[in-house]
């Protein structure tokens, strides 16, 4: 039997469910929809959702369903948060809308139209114990998947660099800085 699949979703107070081909959750965050996959029922009682599966079959199915039901029940109530930091002399980001403009060391800044959904804030950051840290970015949303997709492309603009550690980076990501040549002085 699936651990995950057998634990109860609470439902808190503002968010209403509805349950038919898809499983529709609305709440103060605005509403999102999981797909109920053949052989996998979901029930709803004493303010709490119940996954149930016809078979050990489905087994897979049952404890993925529930998962992505928990996290559609907390986006829409409290929602989702990434961090990210942007670590290197002259690196800045900036967003003005929903399009947000990178400064990443290149020859021509990089923008990146933000999905619907998503938000970002540049925080400045100073006297940070990182050191050359130049800001964090705040990227919230309600969908999980889509916020992790998001924060995956902006640390794709500019991945740590492991020589100087410079580059994009999910904050407190523990990364290992490779030492440079050796022996460029001896014979």
């Amino acid at each position: 039997m699936s651990r995950i699949g057998k634990k109860p979703i609470p439902l808190p107070s503002g968010v209403k469910v509805q349950i038919g081909e898809q499983l529709q959750v609305t709440g103060p965050k605005g509403s999102l929809t999981v797909p109920i996959p053949q052989g996998i029922r979901i029930e709803q009682k004493d303010g709490k959702l119940e996954l149930l599966r016809d078979s050990d079959q489905h087994a897979a199915l049952h404890g993925l369903t529930r998962a992505l039901a928990a996290n559609a029940v907390q986006g829409v109530s409290t929602g989702f948060t990434r961090e990210l930091d942007i670590v290197g002399i002259g690196f800045r980001a900036d967003v003005k809308g929903r399009v947000a403009t990178f400064t990443l060391g290149y020859s021509h800044p990089i923008e990146l139209l933000l999905p619907e959904g998503v938000d970002m804030r540049v925080d400045k950051v100073a006297g940070s114990p990182i050191q050359n840290l130049q800001a964090r970015l705040v990227l919230t949303g309600r969908d999980r998947q889509l916020l992790g997709q998001v924060a995956a492309n902006i640390r794709a603009l500019r991945k740590p660099d492991p020589y100087k550690n410079k580059g994009v980076r999910y904050t407190g990501e523990a990364l290992r800085k490779k030492v440079g040549k050796t022996g460029a002085g001896a014979k």
